[in-house]
């Protein structure tokens, strides 16, 4: 339950010096799924605050090169990319395969999200970003808490990923930034696992054994992972859109 924000009219969009440190960052947007909570409706394209959820979640990446959205969506913002999972409902691994196979060989970062987080803002990804090289969160494999990830030759591994934690201790792995060659070998892995197919993978199975570094959100207003699964959800999110 998140508490202590009802009422909130809007976050500061404070600007962070990220970009001297990671450079450019990829975004990929997965705008799938079957909402079957809310009647197979698409969800990414339900309007909060007079502007659709997935429109806002690439508002919030809006600096990133390139944007890439996965889904059946039109009309999406111009200049963004939009494919389709392999196979369509196949569920957010293949989604996010997909996605990746749109990216540069070259690019280094993709902030991966889920497409139905309309509080996300660019203060939030910044925060993320900003901690690829920060020390004040904690990092431990996926999938093990109580493992200790051996480092490389010469020094400490860095993380693989960081994604934001709520007040419970859970990750929200669907609203982090990841190094793009972590994700395409878990995928070649997964994929070994399971015999060439992703689909109906769980997202906690693709991170298993990478590092995480998990932060904390202490920006303003509500946390900024906040996802729409049912009417009531996005009723909320309407009283905390700016």
């Amino acid at each position: 339950m998140i508490t202590g924000v009802r009422g909130w009219a809007g976050a500061s969009e404070r600007r962070h010096g990220y970009r001297g440190r990671v450079g450019t960052y990829a975004a990929v947007v997965l705008a799938g799924g079957a909402a079957r909570r809310m009647g197979g409706v698409d969800k990414p394209a339900l309007p909060v605050g007079g502007r659709p959820m997935r429109d806002r979640v690439l508002a919030a990446v809006a600096d990133a090169t390139p944007r890439v959205l996965v889904g059946a969506a039109q009309g999406v913002p111009a200049g963004v990319r939009v494919v389709r999972e392999d196979p369509p409902g196949g569920g957010p691994v293949p989604a996010a395969a997909a996605g990746l196979a749109l990216l540069d060989p070259d690019t280094a970062l993709v902030a991966l999200l889920a497409g139905d987080l309309p509080l996300l803002t660019r203060a939030a990804i910044s925060d993320l970003l900003n901690h690829f090289d920060g020390e004040s969160a904690r990092t431990e494999p996926a999938g093990d808490r109580s493992a200790s990830a051996p480092p490389p030759s010469g020094g400490e591994r860095g993380p693989d990923g960081v994604c934001f934690v709520d007040g419970d201790g859970r990750r929200q792995s669907l609203c982090g930034v990841w190094r793009v060659a972590a994700l395409r070998a878990a995928l070649d892995r997964l994929a070994v696992e399971r015999g060439g197919s992703l689909s109906g993978a769980p997202v906690r199975a693709l991170l298993a054994g990478l590092v995480v570094r998990e932060v904390g959100w202490s920006g303003e207003g509500p946390p900024p992972w906040f996802d729409c699964d049912t009417d009531e959800d996005v009723r909320r999110a309407e009283e905390w859109a700016p």
